[in-house]
């Protein structure tokens, strides 16, 4: 029997449907290897097997192998974990394995609705939602391989399409366009979802979606063009398609797209927890995860989601103590002041000369992401939680009062100096593996960002304070921000108004997946992606900062040993050096990932991207 590049040729629905109730939690009258040809012949039938589509995306628990959450964070610029970017020929990779298995699903509940013979309608939505999963996973890899094989088909083992050219990722790009229209004129708006049901894919969520889509490759186009395509032949997919009229077509539709979106009373930003809102939001579970007993009810901004559940649906990924990378010298000083200016510009910027000096007069997402020295915050398991009064919160729970403060332990560990928040519970009876908030995969802070950087880059980097006003600000409020205004930028030449909402976008969406893929489609990754790493401050004006000097009370022994960092302090900034320069530096070709050699092996008409 051939092996094909779709690794798994499946032909019963039945194996769709071995987690089919992870997304609702809900049983679907469980069959016993059901064939395709018995099993599609009701809605329910349909239904079960569209709920295992949401199973499929990149959330806190591994899927088939994947990694968690902020694969595409850690080992960026912002978040230390090491380089993350691939720089090498892959042998296999479960990136292309998983999203083909995936299609297939798609594929099949789509070609046997065209073969339903009940009423159309009674399973519309999830024929769109099939629709809308094909253009989720093709879009995935996209982002990773560029041009591939557009899948559309049930294939079996002779189908000539497995063994079929890469697509170009113009082509592929037109295929998830078109499904995304066929995605949206089917899906329910969201009020029109039961509360049964609450979770599965909206209208909304897939016009969001495919605002995402259009400004990535408006932009990818617009600053990347053709230099990663390859002629297609003895490189890459090639350009088939190519039009640069695209891309003000793309960026026009995208701020479209998302100012419909934003129109929608159905979501909201969450801005319930005062200058925390931002860390809860990531942390929402029940009343017993927050200072003010809030529960995943009152947060309307995720637009779609994977959900967790504590009894149902543990995140089974470990949250609260190492899952998410350090934040970086660079990240701590991307977060502005409350001015609106960054510290480079900001007269209310303190300095680094005390370990909390950074923290005054900052933007509250960096008071919620990052740990703040000298702080109490969260235990571990049942015998522990948040000293919500420490942290100037009302005192609604008898927590225990020995918590220790944080200080960062720069003696025995080469770390960046910085603690990670996001999505550390605060939850007193949950340990790692157990923490259960949800996943946003669409937020609307995310709809926000993409309508203001689609109209700064179709004013060719000018934007009116009005359409900063219905975006970027409202993001900017709640972080207690001021306003972001031309006046502002005019004030000071070093700023512009399309770097100021690339801040923003950066700030906001850190350790969601975002950043490798917008520094790449923004066409600065070299620039940004080999200088080294850096922590904490420990020279600032000539003098050893506190960082330098001080003990840690908790241990009695120097936050910082010098021996402990073996590239020392960056003689320009004062900051901790935590890596040397990478062996092997980003270049043009990294933007994309080689196409696997074992898929190169089975089907010879693969050609690889260009330079591997």
């Amino acid at each position: 029997m051939k092996k094909a590049r779709f690794y798994i040729l499946i032909l019963v629905a039945a194996t769709l449907l071995q987690s089919a109730c992870t997304k609702t939690f809900l049983e679907l009258d469980p069959l016993d290897a059901p064939s395709e040809a018995v099993y599609f012949t009701k809605p329910e039938h349909f239904k079960a097997a569209a709920n295992d589509f949401y199973n499929k995306m990149i959330g806190f628990r591994p899927v088939d192998g994947s990694s968690i959450y902020n694969w595409e964070d850690k080992g960026s610029d912002i978040i230390d974990g090491g380089y993350g970017w691939p720089v090498a020929l892959n042998a296999s990779d479960i990136y292309w394995n998983n999203p083909y298995k995936y299609l297939r699903g798609n594929n099949i509940l789509i070609e046997k609705a065209r073969e339903y013979t009940g009423n159309a309608a009674d399973i519309t939505r999830y024929v769109a939602a099939a629709y809308f999963f094909r253009a989720w996973h093709h879009f995935f890899l996209l982002k990773r391989f560029g041009g591939v094989p557009i899948d559309t088909i049930v294939v079996n083992i002779n189908s000539p399409e497995l063994y079929g050219p890469r697509n170009s990722r113009y082509e592929v790009i037109k295929q998830i366009l078109s499904d995304l229209d066929v995605a949206i004129a089917g899906l329910p708006l969201e009020a029109a979802i039961a509360a049964a049901d609450k979770g599965q894919v909206s209208q909304q969520a897939a016009k969001a979606f495919k605002a995402r889509v259009l400004l990535y490759e408006g932009t990818y186009e617009k600053y990347v063009g053709n230099t990663t395509d390859g002629d297609g032949v003895s490189t890459g997919a090639g350009s088939k398609g190519a039009n640069a009229a695209n891309i003000p077509a793309y960026l026009t539709q995208a701020a479209s797209l998302a100012a419909d979106v934003m129109s929608y009373p159905d979501y909201k930003l969450f801005n319930d927890l005062d200058s925390l809102s931002y860390y809860y939001l990531f942390v929402l579970e029940d009343n017993l995860s927050n200072p003010k007993g809030l529960t995943k009810a009152n947060n309307k901004e995720f637009i779609l989601y994977s959900k967790y559940d504590y009894s149902l649906l543990q995140g089974n990924a470990n949250l609260t103590h190492t899952g998410a990378g350090a934040p970086t010298r660079k990240l701590a000083d991307m977060y502005t002041c409350k001015d609106g200016l960054p510290p480079s510009a900001s007269p209310l910027f303190k300095g680094y000369a005390k370990m909390r000096d950074e923290y005054e007069n900052r933007d509250y997402r960096m008071r919620g992401m990052v740990g703040i020295p000298g702080n109490r915050y969260w235990g571990f398991s049942s015998a522990f939680g948040a000293n919500y009064t420490l942290a100037n919160y009302i005192d609604l729970f008898n927590w225990p009062s020995s918590i220790k403060p944080y200080y960062p332990d720069l003696y025995n560990n080469s770390n960046t100096g910085y603690s990670n928040r996001k999505w550390s519970s605060e939850h007193p009876n949950r340990n790692d593996y157990q923490e259960s908030y949800d996943y946003p995969q669409i937020r609307l802070a995310e709809v926000y960002l993409i309508y203001a950087e689609a109209k700064c880059e179709l004013g060719n980097g000018s934007i009116s304070d009005a359409d900063l006003n219905l975006s970027v600000n409202k993001v900017r409020e709640r972080a207690g921000v001021a306003p972001l205004t031309n006046a502002l930028i005019a004030q000071h030449p070093g700023l512009t108004m399309l770097g100021e909402i690339r801040r923003e976008r950066t700030i906001e969406l850190q350790n969601e997946n975002t950043r490798f893929t917008d520094l790449f489609r923004w066409g600065i990754a070299e620039a940004n992606l080999n200088q080294p790493a850096e922590g904490v401050v420990i020279q600032y004006n000539g003098q050893p900062t506190e960082f330098a000097t001080a003990v840690n009370p908790n241990n009695n022994l120097p936050i910082y040993r010098a021996s402990v960092f073996p590239y020392g302090v960056n003689p320009a900034n004062g900051a901790l050096k935590l890596f040397a320069p990478p062996t092997a530096p980003m270049t043009r070709k990294n933007y994309l990932t080689s196409i696997p050699q074992d898929q190169i092996g089975i089907n010879h008409a693969l050609v690889q991207n260009p330079g591997y």
